[in-house]
């Protein structure tokens, strides 16, 4: 369980920023946050993995990993999408 999670945030620290790359355009996430989206997509992604497909163990969980991955770069799109717009041409008359 705890190599696991160990896995899910070194993957989600490294996919994170990734997913940032594919984004259109110009995002205004910073790298910290970057990190931490792709992190914490990873381990909800991991968690689904073990709760919902049974690839909880001792063992490395290939399922996991891709579960945790798709996760990290979902959150780091959805964040993007929500906050990396630029809303300064709006204007109220």
């Amino acid at each position: 369980m705890l190599w696991t999670i160990v896995v899910a945030l070194i993957v989600g620290c490294i996919v994170g920023p990734l997913a940032r790359l594919i984004l259109p355009g110009k995002q205004n996430i910073s790298l910290p946050m970057t990190i931490l989206l792709g992190a914490v997509g990873s381990l909800i992604g991991s968690w689904v993995g073990a709760n919902f497909l049974g690839t909880e163990g001792d063992q490395f969980s290939f399922w996991g990993l891709i579960l945790g991955t798709i996760f990290a770069i979902v959150a780091v799109l959805v964040y993007g999408a929500v906050t990396g717009r630029d809303n300064s041409a709006r204007r109220i008359s």
